[in-house]
């Protein structure tokens, strides 16, 4: 069994239930578990392996909980910077159209590198659109080649623009397969015991692009297999409107009536809710998603967090598709889920430290984990490290904790993950990155021509 030591990190932060901040502090990790921590002065004083933190603030990993990786591919698209989210998907719809298996898979490692670089250590993905020979199988790979810990949702678009969707008749599939597909994924990868690093989520897209017979068939499957659901909701006034149109629901009790709702789903958005629904949330578990970057690169809005924490309800952070907030960056987007909640006039509308819990606790709820996303005894060993030293954080060493969010958001000098250290001096260990981006960039371009 191995052993990692942590130590004299100048503040450790737990975020466990107390909160804890520990000066001088450090961590004892047996093979992929936290077994001790506390200051350095008693933990144990030896390890096979040993990280002198000095002049470092250590805190767990974060957690992300909605993205979709390919999107890599299409960042800053000309014709879709300027666009509300329904524009900009017939925008990049025919494009994506275009995606391979091979495009999947590299893009998954860019997007992915870019989240670790960050300080993310688990991720959440929603791959839901597959053309070509596309399959949940190639970011699968990716994510175990890279070392982080994974949750594939398999999503789906099954109702076409000839049926009253929103996405092309070419890039949608068969209903009876999707269901089939995905219970392929869960049977062949999907993992539910304390500190797994791979589980499967179903994920059917969204009002708009799924019918209400696939989710509810959706929900069946995924409960059936004790696994968890997801779904963007609630996103825009535009998808609103087409759920009052279509469904005669506001996007909620659309989703109430088809039994997407309880501690097993979350969603990705939740823009726009009533106090009715917020408080729906809360009573049933449902989780959210927040994704401040991505809500306002397409104007739809600003989630109401402050009142979602206050009402008790899961809420999580996610970068979300990197062409609709352009950046992989974890901890940035803990920066704009702080200024987001302020804007409208209150300066104590999210603190550092909440934001902070967002990104790490919040996201391992949001999940449905209890083995990730504080630093105690018990948990996964999934933390990182930030020198303190740097130019960006001169000056705000008063409180370290808040230099984190409030100062420009920096790439982690060290992570761990599942007891394992995947960066070191601010390098990713586990990918030759060099020749993934030049991959990726040459496959960019082919999708775009």
């Amino acid at each position: 069994m191995s052993t990692l030591l942590v130590k004299r990190a100048d503040l450790l932060v737990t975020m466990d239930a107390d909160r804890r901040r520990i000066p001088d502090g450090g961590l004892f990790v047996r093979d992929n578990v936290i077994e001790q921590i506390g200051p350095t002065a008693e933990l144990p004083a030896e390890a096979d392996r040993v990280i002198n933190a000095r002049g470092m603030i250590v805190l767990p990993g974060l957690v992300n909980t909605h993205h979709h990786l390919y999107q890599t591919l299409t960042r800053a698209v000309p014709a879709a910077q300027n666009a509300t989210l329904f524009q900009w998907l017939k925008t990049l719809y025919p494009i994506w159209a275009g995606l391979t298996s091979e495009a999947i898979y590299v893009s998954a490692l860019v997007g992915l590198a870019e989240l670790m670089l960050s300080g993310c250590t688990t991720a959440a993905d929603h791959l839901y659109i597959y053309p070509n020979d596309c399959r949940i199988d190639d970011e699968i790979r990716a994510a175990q080649e890279i070392g982080i810990r994974f949750h594939a949702s398999r999503g789906a678009m099954s109702l076409g623009e000839s049926k009253g969707g929103l996405p092309p008749d070419g890039v949608v599939e068969d209903e009876d397969f999707i269901l089939k597909d995905t219970q392929r994924a869960i049977e062949t990868y999907h993992d539910p015991e304390p500190y797994a690093m791979l589980r499967i989520v179903v994920a059917p897209c969204s009002p708009f692009s799924v019918t209400p017979d696939l989710m509810r068939e959706a929900a069946r499957l995924a409960r059936s297999y004790g696994v968890h659901l997801h779904t963007h909701l609630a996103e825009t006034l535009d998808e609103e409107q087409f759920c009052l149109r279509e469904f005669g629901r506001r996007p909620v009790e659309y989703a109430e009536d088809l039994g997407w709702v309880g501690d097993d789903v979350w969603y990705a958005h939740g823009v726009h809710l009533n106090e009715a629904e917020i408080e729906l949330l809360a009573r049933t578990g449902t989780g959210v998603c927040h994704c401040p970057s991505s809500n306002m690169r397409l104007a739809s809005g600003i989630a109401p967090v402050r009142a979602y924490l206050d009402a008790g309800v899961r809420v999580g952070l996610g970068v979300d598709g990197s062409a609709s907030n352009d950046s992989s960056h974890l901890l940035a987007e803990a920066r704009q889920a702080l200024l987001l909640q302020r804007v409208s006039g209150d300066p104590a509308g999210l603190s550092a430290e909440e934001a902070l819990w967002l990104a790490t606790v919040g996201g391992a709820q949001v999940l449905g984990r209890d083995d990730i996303g504080e630093l105690s005894p018990g948990k996964a060993a999934d933390f990182i490290g930030f020198r303190l030293d740097r130019l960006d954080y001169a000056g705000a060493l008063h409180d370290p904790l808040a230099a984190l969010v409030f100062c420009t958001p920096q790439r982690v000098d060290f992570s761990v993950i599942n007891g394992q250290v995947v960066v070191e001096d601010g390098h990713l260990l586990t990918v030759d990155l060099g020749p993934v981006i030049k991959q990726h960039n040459r496959i960019a371009r082919e999708l775009a021509t």
